[in-house]
């Protein structure tokens, strides 16, 4: 694992230009150099793109090179390794063309589904999210409460690609929604919130008739994670910092509390962790909790809490096709509602925005809208 970011660049270039060039297409000397050339640019050009961009100097140019790079290379070393196992044997069976032909339509294939796909990602990762609407039934939820209305929005990831206009569209999409609740459960921005302020802002223009409440996710941790809290409190949103507040409504109450990122700890930040007995403190335990953590992980211990419903965010559903298998090695859950134990639900958003390269294959962002229901 110490190699793993010095291998997988290597593989991530070296495999489709050996895949596309070397294997018995016969292209002009020419067209192999220069193809060649390209690909020993990418592999060298990427890693420098990627530490000016987000080492000391945090060029925003260099990180949106970077990260282009990075998202492009990922598509095209997919399909041109599934294209190459499953493609070009259905062309030797169906008796298309020789050897040569068979490679040369593989890579022609592979070019033109990145190509199409990385355009499509493209204005799939810009868009307004599309609202996911989602009844989850809370058996402790009392009748008062049946119909509360919670959006979800997260990993907003304002970055180096200024998207203060998407922010003020995503924040008009959410005010359409007549919440109850707004909950944003971390990973605001890339950077400090003196940075991206100005993407951030739209925010303060959120509504919801009972409360706007954060918790921090692992990417606040990365710049200046007391910064982000302080400005959100400061734009009238409410960092739930292991603690609680109670919604109530037709004499039934529904406990909302909210965790730090399980990568809080290790910041050395004073008085930053995950602390869920700090968060349900002085809360009735015949209430239904409703807990937000940035990480689905933290999933076991909310179950272990006596948590009814988790939300999370963290994943972005993978955010690039088949990159959700990856991510599933490392959480229980990718994205949806999933059940953990005998009582607790977690949603997993895929995220409002996008981490890094500007793309969401088969992954599309989302604003949630969760409908609660009472059950008993």
């Amino acid at each position: 694992m110490r190699y793993a970011p010095l291998v997988a660049p290597v593989l991530l270039w070296a495999v489709p230009c050996v895949v596309l060039l070397h294997t018995g297409q016969g292209w002009p000397l020419a067209v192999t150099l220069l193809g060649t050339a390209l690909f020993v640019a990418g592999l060298v050009g990427m890693p420098i793109a990627m530490v000016r961009g987000h080492g000391r100097r945090q060029q925003d140019r260099a990180a949106i090179v970077g990260a282009t790079l990075l998202g492009g290379i990922w598509v095209l070393f997919t399909w041109s390794v599934l294209l190459t196992l499953l493609l070009r044997p259905l062309l030797a069976v169906a008796g298309v063309g020789d050897g040569q032909d068979r490679a040369r339509i593989v890579t022609w294939a592979a070019l033109a589904a990145a190509g199409g796909l990385l355009v499509w990602g493209f204005v799939e990762a810009r868009r307004v999210p599309r609202v996911r609407r989602v009844e989850v039934p809370l058996a402790r939820l009392g009748a008062g409460l049946d119909g509360t209305r919670v959006v979800l929005i997260t990993d907003t990831h304002y970055g180096p690609l200024d998207r203060a206009r998407w922010s003020e569209r995503v924040c008009e999409k959410v005010n359409s929604l007549e919440a109850d609740l707004v909950c944003h459960t971390g990973d605001i921005a890339d950077g400090t919130a003196e940075r991206r302020r100005a993407q951030a802002l739209p925010l303060g223009t959120v509504r919801a008739t009972r409360a706007r409440v954060y918790v921090t996710g692992n990417h606040e941790y990365y710049s200046e994670a007391q910064g982000w809290v302080d400005l959100m409190a400061e734009l009238g949103w409410e960092p739930l910092r292991n603690r609680h507040l109670l919604l109530e409504r037709g004499g039934d109450t529904l406990v909302v509390a909210g965790v730090d990122d399980v990568t809080a700890e290790s910041s050395g930040l004073d008085g930053h962790r995950a602390h869920l007995a700090g968060a349900l403190s002085g809360t009735d335990p015949e209430h239904p909790v409703l807990l937000l953590a940035h990480q689905p992980t933290f999933v076991d211990r909310a179950a272990a809490g006596g948590v009814d419903l988790q939300l999370s965010g963290h994943t972005h559903g993978g955010q690039i096709w088949p990159f959700h298998y990856l991510v599933r090695l490392d959480q229980p859950a990718v994205a949806g509602l999933s059940r953990h134990g005998a009582r607790t639900q977690l949603y997993t958003s895929r995220g409002t925005g996008f981490w890094g390269p500007p793309f969401r294959v088969f992954a599309p962002s989302e604003i949630t809208l969760l409908v609660l229901r009472a059950t008993g």
